[in-house]
């Protein structure tokens, strides 16, 4: 229990300072990209480790009564399922504070990333919504420009980056838990053309981010977003791309969101396809697709079944619902509306008279909120409405089970659950899950 220097644990029982190192064994995986270990029984939770690891962890907040904070410096005894780090930037090898973030599973052998994975969605829905599951977590194939290794040690999937600027113009990523700009050589989880696109030796002075993205058609974009008098980030001005899921195409913003995996968009429209229960969906009731972006789910639900479905697209974004009309206008029923999704529910609520409520009951919802999850607001909102099923697609577990248990307050109980790992190398994973009363 004590370090190789000075910063060593105190023997007489006070609270320790940040940059103390101490010997922990790693018992299991936590929520966000970090693991669990005990210190004389308080947890600590552990970056850059994975379970049944003994570690050499120096404390980064040991301030909270309940758990502190801690990241690896050495490993002590080796789980089997360590591996070789994908990214030598985020390796161990290097200081804490200078390992590039965005990879924090890197170091686990790709099939136990889908098991940890799979902890954590099953112990969310365990713990915050009384619901016991044994989904599993599946691989899905890297798409267009992969090179035979990519899918055998998940990198090579993010038609997307983000690099940042430092204060000198130079870009990166972000460190782990940090917004520091770190100076890389490569982007292993980049397709290799975006990879190569990206400018990392090239200076931006006075410059807020620099995208790199590869649409499905025409050529890798570069974008590069100024900072207005107040330092805030500008929006880039507006350029169309196109992409393709399936024999569909969508026209979006580059800026716009889209799926960062190159199999996402088509393994989550297939999804939500399989997902509705034909025999509870009626083309002609109130269907919604809600935080629907430029339509591709909604565009899903219309392909499953026909051009006469009626679904609304509610978006709070402008520019996507602009994109998503033009995006779903082969449907006959099929508009798209630019709202906050509780604001919309909530008028629709107001307003509906008898015929209304009836088409809103027998309704489909595929709901697709942010990281943050729908939350209370806008789930008893649906619960009011109360439509015949919902297809809700969700990229946090913890949010997930949270809305669960809010919808099991409305009679609704969870049907049916997939999860994917469409981020590969990293802690997070994407769920559809289906909820009906």
């Amino acid at each position: 229990m004590v370090s190789s220097n000075n910063n060593q644990a105190d023997p007489s029982g006070q609270a320790p300072e940040a940059g103390t190192e101490l010997e922990l064994d790693v018992t299991n995986v936590a929520h966000g990209g970090i693991f669990v270990a005990r210190h004389e029984g308080r947890v600590v939770f552990v970056s850059d480790t994975l379970p049944g690891e003994r570690v050499r962890a120096r404390l980064t907040d040991a301030n909270k009564k309940s758990f502190w904070r801690a990241e690896t410096v050495e490993v002590l005894t080796a789980a089997p399922e360590r591996q070789p780090h994908v990214w030598s930037a985020a390796a161990l090898e290097r200081a804490p504070e200078d390992r590039a973030g965005g990879a924090e599973f890197g170091h686990i052998e790709l099939g136990f990333q889908r098991e940890l994975k799979r902890q954590v969605l099953a112990d969310a829905l365990q713990r915050m919504a009384g619901v016991e599951t044994d989904v599993a977590v599946e691989a899905v194939p890297v798409g267009r420009n992969a090179s035979p290794g990519d899918a055998m040690d998940g990198t090579g999937w993010r038609t997307r980056i983000r690099l940042h600027v430092a204060d000198d113009g130079s870009i990166g990523p972000y460190a782990a838990r940090s917004h520091r700009v770190i100076a890389v050589g490569d982007l292993p989880l980049a397709e290799r053309l975006v990879e190569a696109a990206a400018p990392l030796d090239t200076r931006f002075p006075g410059a807020a981010s620099v995208d790199v993205l590869a649409p499905s058609i025409g050529d890798v974009q570069v974008l590069v977003a100024e900072k207005d008098a107040r330092g805030k980030r500008v929006p880039t001005p507006r350029n169309l791309i196109r992409e393709v899921v399936g024999d569909r195409e969508f026209r979006l913003d580059a800026a716009g969101f889209w799926q960062v995996h190159s199999s996402a968009a088509e393994t989550l429209y297939r999804a939500v396809q399989d997902s509705i229960d034909e025999a509870d969906f009626d083309p002609r009731a109130s269907n919604l697709d809600l935080y629907g972006g430029v339509g591709l789910l909604a565009a899903a639900v219309g392909d499953r079944f026909g051009f006469e479905v009626r679904i609304t697209s509610v978006e709070s974004d402008a520019q996507a619902t602009d994109f998503a009309a033009e995006n779903l206008s082969d449907w006959i029923g099929a508009r798209a509306e630019t709202d906050r999704v509780d604001r919309y529910l909530q008028g629709i609520l107001r307003d509906a008279g008898a015929l209304e409520r009836g088409r809103q009951q027998a309704a489909t919802v595929i709901l697709d909120p942010p990281r943050a999850g729908a939350g209370k607001a806008v789930v008893d909102r649906l619960g009011a409405l109360g439509p015949r099923q919902v297809v809700y697609v969700a990229c946090d577990p913890v949010a997930l089970a949270r809305d669960v248990a809010l919808f099991a307050g409305h009679g609704y109980e969870l049907r049916g659950l997939r999860a994917f790992d469409l981020f590969p190398n990293t802690h997070h994973v994407e769920a559809v899950a289906v909820l009906s009363r």
